[in-house]
């Protein structure tokens, strides 16, 4: 799999990556004859992603990344590829894993990007 890279920052592999493909319609109903009328506008992503275990560092690097209004995101698309589009976060959770210096302290940390 290609690198993600969240505006500019070539973050730690993720342990879950998913890529959603949405439509974002105008007006769309059905007419008098009960057919669907439907007017796309455009296509949009989301990416949902998820890391397993991080350091405080990884773990910083990626929230900082996305810390931003809009960022660019480098990331495989299923339909065209390597492609770099323009994103927002949406929540982010980071679970603490351990509280002890034996261990990475999160384990967890997701969120998801939905394109601008």
């Amino acid at each position: 799999m290609s690198n993600l890279i969240i505006n500019g920052v070539s973050v730690v592999p993720p342990k879950s990556f998913q890529v959603g493909v949405q439509d974002v319609d105008g007006e769309t109903g059905r007419n008098a004859n009960g057919d669907m009328v439907r007017d796309r506008i455009t296509t949009k992503r989301k990416l949902e992603i998820e890391w397993g275990m991080l350091t405080q560092s990884e773990c910083s690097a990626i929230l900082n990344a996305v810390s931003a209004v809009f960022f660019s995101v480098s990331y495989p698309d299923p339909i065209s590829g390597q492609s770099t589009r323009t994103f927002y976060v949406g929540d982010r959770t980071a679970p603490a894993y351990s509280f002890t210096n034996k261990f990475k302290p999160w384990s967890g940390l997701k969120f998801n990007l939905i394109e601008r």
